[in-house]
């Protein structure tokens, strides 16, 4: 049975990329430092995966274990020497911290084994795996870097699950939206994953999915988090806020339409899904876990400001995703750690700081003017 080694134990990685790889006969080992939950992989080498859907499907995934990196990261290296995939769903702040163990496992394989091996991070950020091979390559002794061609191949990727909240008896358990999609920028001929597309040009499905799936989630998390909604679905029944929400994406649709030729029927079309996708009450997602991390999502190459800027630059409109940064701004969950950080630095260094040192907009900046007018507006 052909292995992987999956870093990442939580909700995606057990309910997504690692029940595609164990439906597809691998044993998938998962890497994970949250203690109950390797505990419970390896006592029980099984788990369900349910659809939030009317005719509800039930996944029984097994031929699953766990390895703690924290405790036994040599496990982790003689797993790595053995495993045809190495995926992450992870997070990608964390990335760097397990790029010296990946370096470590694949030192070792490449010193007795010539078999390929697939890395690909699985995470919504453009080019994540580009950003783990590069902290890989920094751990690499210049010896082992000489083995790595045709040996070592690193691919990015877009994912796309809504995974919500879990209220689940059984501890492994994972309620998922029954639609998925994970495409892998590679040429070459891979060893086969259900679920798993490869293309040759990753960039126009991957700023796709993250300025319409991810834009759209976030936009609805902060717009509804501000009128006082507790969960997405709700959020998107207040007529107001639908129409906001779908008026950002569809200024991200006008910067993909110009940038990829996507045709505009066909991508209306897929907004329309995705607010359908949205309106799922069996998801039942709080407004506060797609919200979270503010900090992040205020990044300059992430969902909001990424196509706000793209937007102007091109002679767009992005009145509505400045909006949209506006209310991220807002955005102060007391639950999310990122969200007291964001409000704390608004109060000591004040609102052009952050949109210079969080979003890399600067005072003169046309999208910095329209956000600056709406979260003033809006306070």
């Amino acid at each position: 049975m052909d292995k992987v080694v999956h870093f990442g134990a939580g909700n995606i990685g057990r309910g997504f990329i690692g029940a595609l790889f164990a439906q597809s006969g691998y044993h998938v080992t998962f890497i994970d430092i949250a203690e109950p939950i390797i505990d419970a992989l390896n006592e029980k080498g099984a788990y369900k995966v349910r659809t939030a859907s009317e005719n509800q499907e039930v996944f029984d995934i097994r031929n699953v274990s766990g390895i703690n990196n924290k405790t036994h990261p040599e496990e982790v290296v003689e797993a790595i020497k053995q495993a045809t995939y190495i995926t992450t769903a992870i997070g990608p702040k964390v990335l760097p911290f397990i790029a010296p163990l990946i370096a470590q496992g694949l030192t070792e394989r490449l010193k007795v084994s010539d078999a390929k091996v697939y890395v690909i991070a699985c995470e919504n950020q453009i080019n994540a795996t580009d950003l783990l091979k590069k902290e890989v390559l920094k751990a690499l002794d210049s010896g082992t870097l000489d083995k790595l061609e045709g040996r070592v191949y690193f691919f990015n990727s877009a994912v796309d699950r809504i995974v919500p909240l879990q209220h689940n008896e059984e501890l492994l358990d994972v309620l998922v939206e029954s639609y998925h999609e994970w495409i892998v920028e590679t040429t070459e001929k891979v060893p086969a994953v259900k679920g798993m597309q490869t293309v040759s040009e990753l960039a126009p499905y991957i700023e796709r999915k993250l300025f319409t799936v991810n834009t759209g989630h976030a936009v609805t998390a902060y717009l509804g988090y501000l009128a006082g909604k507790k969960k997405i679905h709700e959020a998107l029944l207040d007529k107001t806020i639908y129409g906001q929400v779908k008026a950002a994406i569809e200024e991200t649709g006008a910067y993909l339409i110009k940038r990829y030729a996507f045709d505009p029927d066909v991508h209306e079309k897929y907004i329309e899904k995705i607010l359908y996708r949205f309106q799922n009450p069996k998801l039942n997602d709080d407004v506060t876990r797609v919200g979270r991390s503010p900090i992040r999502k205020l990044g300059p190459e992430d969902r909001l400001v990424k196509p706000a800027k793209e937007a102007e630059k091109l002679g767009l409109p992005f009145e509505h995703l400045a909006g949209a940064i506006a209310a991220c701004l807002q955005f102060d969950a007391n639950t999310d750690s990122e969200a007291v950080e964001l409000q704390k630095e608004l109060r000591d260094q004040g609102l052009f700081w952050v949109l210079r040192e969080v979003s890399h907009l600067s005072e003169t900046d046309a999208v910095t003017k329209a956000v600056v007018r709406l979260y003033k507006q809006n306070r």
